[in-house]
């Protein structure tokens, strides 16, 4: 059975694509059949894996305006295991071709059936509007990135709010699947704050694995590449496989009791 996992956090700056693309390179690296969406207009996603922004691909917004098939516009990365969809800036537009359309909050949903992956992550926009809102919709939860800043904690509560007006309005069985802290330093004492006060606050909701400041997270993407593909060894890339495996073990433990 798929998984679809939002991508989500309307403030930018957060690491949510950083941690999209690594991600999904890390759960195809344990074979993990994964396909990234990249539902950005700013298509950083599809940047990060090697696709020209300047270039031309056929994109989400040719799948969800019914103009191609999704098989038609999915991409194989030079990573095995790991396809994308990638972004273009047409989809900028979207809000306001679908906004009078009476099934505008599942769109991507009606796309997204009968697809052989183990893992869909969809990389959302920074803000709360359509796009967002066409992603949570799709997915079955949602892994939300925060940035160990103070900031940052004010637009939670409001992503949380969200998330449950999704759930009370449209899909009932959305959850949030988990909080990942990242850009962490560990000589800021403000940063080890937010942390403890996160952890205090959200508990379990709050992954173990915290996600580092790292030079090679942030030079990765100008050689479009993930950080496990540019230097597997740096402290990024390795708490990314370390957050993948806390991921697959939760997928597990989730499934066993269902089962």
């Amino acid at each position: 059975m798929k998984k679809i996992i939002s991508i989500a956090n309307q403030k930018g700056g957060v690491g949510k694509t950083t941690t999209t693309v690594n991600l999904c390179t890390a759960l195809a690296a344990t074979r993990k059949k994964t396909l990234l969406i990249d539902f950005d207009p700013q298509g950083n996603s599809s940047t990060s894996l090697g696709f020209d922004s300047r270039k031309r691909y056929p994109s989400i917004y040719e799948l969800l305006t019914e103009q191609l098939p999704l098989k038609t516009i999915c991409r194989q990365t030079l990573i095995p295991n790991l396809s994308i969809v990638t972004a273009s800036e047409d989809l900028a537009g979207f809000e306001v071709e679908f906004s009078q359309d009476e099934n505008r909050v599942s769109v991507l949903k009606r796309c997204l059936k009968d697809l052989d992956f183990d893992y869909i992550i969809i990389d959302c926009p920074p803000a709360l509007g359509l796009l967002t809102l066409n992603a949570l919709v799709a997915s079955h939860s949602v892994i939300i990135p925060l940035q160990c800043e103070y900031f940052a904690l004010e637009g939670l509560s409001q992503l949380l709010q969200t998330v449950k007006r999704v759930k009370k309005n449209y899909h009932p069985a959305l959850t949030v699947q988990g909080i990942v802290l990242t850009m962490f330093d560990g000589r800021n004492a403000l940063n080890k704050a937010v942390v403890r006060d996160v952890r205090e606050t959200m508990r379990s909701m709050v992954y173990q694995t915290v996600i580092p400041r790292n030079v090679k997270l942030s030079e990765a993407p100008s050689h479009g590449k993930p950080a496990l593909i540019y230097d597997m060894r740096s402290v990024g890339a390795q708490a990314y496989i370390r957050l993948a495996a806390e991921i697959i073990r939760q997928e597990r433990k989730n499934n066993d009791k269902q089962s």
